[in-house]
């Protein structure tokens, strides 16, 4: 949805235990978590009119928090 932050805890709550074990306890988890929230600002930003950007940047940000979001749910599924 538009103007809609994608925070893991609250996209995924049945998850939040297992989210903050393995941000403390994975490295690769904790990097790539920092980096889909990194990426969700952003987005947030440009779709507020905060930022400025081009429809194609949009998308490819749009994009990559999605690929994101889907290895870390395989990290949360695969540590359960």
């Amino acid at each position: 949805m538009l103007n809609e932050k994608h925070d893991l805890i609250h996209e995924l709550p049945e998850h939040r235990d297992t989210i903050h074990r393995l941000k403390t306890g994975d490295a690769r988890f904790a990097r790539l978590f920092e980096e889909y929230h990194e990426i969700d600002h952003e987005v947030h930003r440009i779709e507020t009119g905060i930022e400025n950007t081009s429809d194609d940047y949009l998308e490819q940000r749009k994009k990559k928090r999605l690929f994101l979001k889907d290895e870390l749910f395989k990290m949360i599924i695969e540590a359960e």
